[in-house]
């Protein structure tokens, strides 16, 4: 039976890896906490010590980090996942970095053999626990044909955007609109609150015309009952909020809008709401 390695099992890594193992896929994980191991290993996962352990006895590798900065250690520190790559292995990097840091672990596996795949994923904690990520692959072809079967226990839609940097591209541009819609709508819930307007009845007008959408709908009620747990981190909102702007810079891009929410992002981070679900920018623009 072949066997298949997952590394980083926080808020979004565990639930994709989960859905594998209910699945009956063979599982191997690493997280660099090892205690967020043992409920994937009562599922049947078998441990590994450290991500080399994983590439090494593993076809197919996933790596599911928080940022490019765990992304890159994860690949290139001591006992790295590049030290288990061998021809033949695939290794898949579904975190969110940019485009630099995916083509530079992409080349680095490919220099001893191994096959690459981007695949970053839009959707927050609910839908990871559901299967119902859309996930935004690029790289090599046919790594993906061979972990497609995985992607659709993980996924509801499922792109091959081409080569590597262009899954990193689309998952930021994504995240940039996102980080968007949600600063501009908790500065209407705060001014409505200072305009004596009921957040019901605003809510209500949004949910009913061309506005409506599922975040406003999920995330106001989390904010008008100041309930902030965190499916997607705030802080990582911020990040890829910045790596957007970087991108646009890169190219010339004007981005004034996606600028101005990162700053928003920034002041609640450093108003110690990292942790927090991004909505939880609310209380920075509400202060």
């Amino acid at each position: 039976m072949e066997r298949y390695g997952f590394l980083g099992l926080g808020i979004m890594g565990s639930a994709m890896a989960k859905n594998l193992l209910k699945a009956g896929f063979n599982v191997t994980v690493w997280n660099r906490s090892q205690d967020k191991c043992c409920e994937l290993a009562a599922l049947g996962a078998t441990v590994a010590a450290t991500p080399a352990e994983v590439t090494a006895s593993c076809q197919i590798t996933i790596a599911m980090l928080a940022d490019p900065a765990a992304a890159h250690a994860v690949c290139f520190g001591a006992q790295g996942a590049l030290e288990g790559i061998g021809e033949g292995r695939g290794y898949v990097d579904m975190s969110t970095v940019d485009a630099v840091t995916a083509k530079e672990i992409g080349k680095a596996i490919t220099a001893k053999g191994g096959a690459f795949l981007e695949a970053p994923v839009s959707g927050s904690k609910k839908p990871a626990e559901d299967g119902t990520l859309i996930i935004l692959a690029a790289g090599d072809r046919p790594l993906y044909d061979k972990t497609l079967p995985l992607f659709e226990k993980m996924g509801k839609k499922i792109l091959f955007l081409g080569e590597v940097g262009r899954g990193a591209d689309m998952k930021l541009i994504v995240n940039m609109v996102m980080g968007g819609m949600m600063a501009i709508f908790c500065e209407g819930l705060a001014l409505a609150g200072k305009a004596g307007l009921s957040s019901a009845d605003l809510l209500d007008v949004l949910d009913s015309g061309a506005l409506a959408n599922p975040m406003f709908k999920l995330k106001g009620a989390q904010i008008t009952q100041g309930s902030f747990p965190p499916a997607f981190p705030l802080k990582h909102m911020q990040k890829d909020l910045r790596l957007a702007v970087a991108l646009g810079d890169s190219l010339a891009q004007p981005l004034h809008a996606a600028a101005a929410a990162n700053e928003t992002f920034k002041k609640a981070r450093a108003l110690g709401l990292g942790g927090q679900d991004f909505c939880a920018v609310f209380k920075a623009v509400e202060s």
